[in-house]
């Protein structure tokens, strides 16, 4: 995982990861961690991973973003090398208020990775550009 997490959650995710690798499911023990962790954020997340709304997108050069068609039918993109997404909760809630770590797009991406469930999208370097591009479009 990345290390832009508070280490409990990083580890919670890697036995989340774990479990799932041995069981192919979790553990709910792991799951009452899961809410207790990341609070409303965690069973949004896990319904998107079940409806495998994730996919990584990555270009010839290995550059990788995530994007993560939400329950609107809008599609945000996610990046967890530096731990944000472009929706308005992660915005509202992750960065004026503070009152969660993550939105539950990003908290999919780490579910997904650990649990194997990431749709996989290969882009040119050019349409990776112009799925980033058009995030910024969107904002301004």
């Amino acid at each position: 995982m990345d290390s832009t997490l508070p280490a409990v959650a990083e580890e919670l995710l890697k036995e989340i990861k774990k479990a799932f690798q041995e069981t192919s499911h979790v553990p709910d023990d792991l799951l009452l961690g899961l809410k207790f962790i990341f609070g409303p954020s965690a069973v949004p997340a896990l319904d998107l991973v079940d409806q495998r709304s994730v996919t990584r997108v990555k270009s010839p050069s290995g550059r990788t973003a995530y994007q993560v068609l939400g329950n609107s039918g809008k599609l945000y993109t996610c990046y967890s090398s530096c731990h944000f997404c472009t929706c308005p909760a992660f915005e509202f809630t992750v960065l004026q208020k503070s009152e969660s770590l993550l939105c539950k797009h990003i908290l999919a991406v780490y579910l997904s990775r650990a649990m194997g469930a990431c749709q996989e999208l290969t882009v040119s370097e050019e349409q990776l550009t112009s799925i980033l591009l058009a995030e910024e479009e969107d904002e301004g």
